[in-house]
């Protein structure tokens, strides 16, 4: 079992910067792949990103790739995301979610954080 907690959402400019971040709880954080989601109104949850359990691997979908970067530090528990040069169709809740193996399918994720909103504004 892992519970995972998002923070670091909120209003920001179209071409500023957020960093979300996503604290797990339990000793087995470095044994799981993580990922980033969003969802925004009326459209499905769709993945972002993933970190393979050692950070040594990561992917990407093609509307993150070049401006958001994931990392983590399995000392701090936390799984990171960077974004930049934001634009305001990265309006959307973001959820931050675990799973012991490679997925980039929402619904093969049994862990899942209560997600943060972040709204760009143009």
């Amino acid at each position: 079992q892992v519970q995972l907690v998002e923070s670091g959402g909120g209003l920001v400019q179209a071409g500023g910067s957020l960093r979300l971040s996503c604290e797990a709880s339990g000793r087995t954080f470095s044994s799981y792949y993580m990922a980033w989601f969003r969802q925004a109104p009326g459209k499905e949850r769709e993945f972002l990103a993933l970190v393979s359990w050692n950070g040594g691997s990561t992917n990407y979908a093609d509307s993150a790739k070049g401006r958001f970067t994931i990392s983590r530090d399995n000392a701090k528990n936390t799984v990171y995301l960077q974004m930049n040069s934001m634009k305001p169709e990265d309006t959307a809740v973001y959820y931050c979610a675990a799973k012991g193996s490679y997925s980039t399918t929402p619904s093969t994720y049994p862990y899942w954080g209560q997600g943060t909103q972040v709204t760009v504004s143009s």
